[in-house]
Order: C-alpha cells, then structure tokens, then sequence
C-alpha cells in the first residue's frame, strides 16, 4: 500500500463524490472517502472515515488518520434554493484552507477544489479561466472566489499542486428533485405539464458521471489552477426540455412560457472547455 497514491474524497456521499468513487479506483488510487450518513453504494475496497470538516479536530483526526497523497475537495453546503447567499459559505470557506493547510502539512501532494460557474463574471460568455475576470455575484461566489485565491497562494508556497475544478451546470441521478431537469423529467411521467420559462436561456449542461471523471482525472493529471468543468457544448433551456419531452413520450406536456424569465437570470452561461478537454 506504502507505493499506492491515496486520495481523501470529502462530499463523497453527494451528487458529485459518490460518482467519483470507482473512476478513482480505476486510475489507481487508494480511494478513502468521508462518510455523511447518507445512503450510498460504495465501492468495494473503498474506505470510509467519519468526520466533521466544520470542526477542527475532525479535520485534524481524518488528515492524521489517512495521511492522503492526494485531495479531492468537493464538500460545501449546497441546500437547493439557499447556498446562494448562506452565511455556511463563510464556514466552509475557512474550513476548507485548514482542510488544505493540514493536508500539505501531512506531506500531501496533490490537490483538487470544486469550484464554481459562479466566481466569474457572467457578462461576456464563453467563459475562460485566464481571460474572464472573477467578479461573483452571490455570497457563495465571492467565497469560493476567496478560497481559490488564498489556496492557490498557500500551495505555490508550500510546494503542493493544486487544479480548481469550475462546475457549470450539470443533471443526473440523485439530483435534487425540485432542479430543472428532475422536475421536468417528474411531472411529465406523472402525466403533468411542465411549466417553465420561454427557455431561451443558454447553458452549458453535463452528466453528472462526466462531471465525476473530469475530476477524477483532474486528480491523475499534473495540470494545475483553474479549470472549466463542462462540455463546450452550449444548449438552449428550451432546446434541454425539448428533448427531455420526446425522450418522455410527452412532449404535448411541456409549457415553455408558462413561468416568467427572473430579472437576474443571465442569457448566456457557456464555458471554454478547451483546458479540460486539451490538457
């Protein structure tokens, strides 16, 4: 094992972590998760540890006890409707650089932060890691902002390599019900219409499952600072339900107009993903 790269995966129990889990292990990492309580399949040879990364002592005792080579960091809080402006931002941003601080301090090497869409400024799309400037518009932007620039600082000096993954937009199983998708895909099969705006909004959508192997590649791979987790592939919001209408077999039920466009929802949210998918 002593010749074996470990890697510590907080968030493993989420949307995203539990994906990551066998293409970890896949790439040959001895892969040792936090476990949350919530109900997961994990992966045979996997090892879960319980700890409260909130608390420093549970930072302390996860970092002591596995000694990780390597670091994904995907745990924040993201309770649909409310991360936006929670003060938790301000907790998970300070217990995220001890997290790092304690993990370079224990001889680690390699680290990976999930970080967000939401850093950049939205104003002039696609967006690019060197050339569009971090201008967040939300609590959790600014603190996920915040986190990038001090961790990026802290690991140049202490001779750690570190990527910072930016999630775009992103669907799949254990998705939250009430997001776009699961709550199209839900009141059609309950033979509902699907009320949503006039969907002229662009995104750049991706599998959760891509989103998981992007990072866990990101994890492998020597590439270091940002990095643009999405597919280049921008889609329309009427163009996404469109398709999800057919693939249901109701297409007659989808309502596009039915709900008003919010004052603050950008036009066009689309990535450059030429790092991700080049490097």
């Amino acid at each position: 094992m002593s010749g074996t790269p470990r890697v510590l995966v907080t968030g493993a129990t989420g949307f995203v972590g539990r994906q990551t889990l066998a293409p970890l292990q896949a790439l040959g990492f001895d892969v040792h998760m936090l476990d949350y309580g919530l109900p997961v399949e994990i992966p045979p040879g996997v090892i879960a540890h319980s700890a409260n990364l909130l608390e420093a002592a549970g930072r302390a005792a996860v970092i002591d006890a596995v000694r990780p080579t390597h670091l994904l960091h995907l745990a924040w809080y993201v309770e649909h409707g409310k991360f936006w402006e929670a003060d938790e931002n301000l907790a998970w941003t300070a217990a995220s650089f001890d997290l790092l601080r304690r993990f370079t301090a224990g001889g680690g090497q390699r680290a990976v932060f999930a970080g967000t869409c939401a850093e950049y400024d939205w104003s002039a799309p696609p967006l690019r890691e060197r050339t569009t400037p971090l201008r967040p518009a939300t609590l959790y932007g600014f603190c996920k902002r915040l986190l990038f620039e001090t961790a990026t600082d802290w690991a140049e000096r202490n001779r750690c390599s570190l990527a910072w993954g930016r999630v775009f937009f992103l669907y799949g199983p254990h998705e939250p019900p009430v997001r776009l998708v699961p709550s199209v895909i839900g009141a059609l099969l309950r033979g509902e219409p699907a009320l949503c705006s006039v969907g002229t909004q662009v995104r750049d959508f991706l599998h959760v499952a891509d989103v998981a192997g992007a990072f866990a590649a990101l994890v492998k791979s020597p590439v270091t600072g940002p990095v643009n987790i999405a597919g280049g592939q921008p889609t329309s919001i009427a163009e996404l339900v469109r398709i999800l209408g057919e693939e249901c077999g109701r297409p007659d039920l989808v309502r596009l107009g039915a709900r008003p466009l919010a004052a603050n929802d950008p036009p066009d949210l689309t990535a450059d993903a030429t790092r991700l998918l080049s490097e």
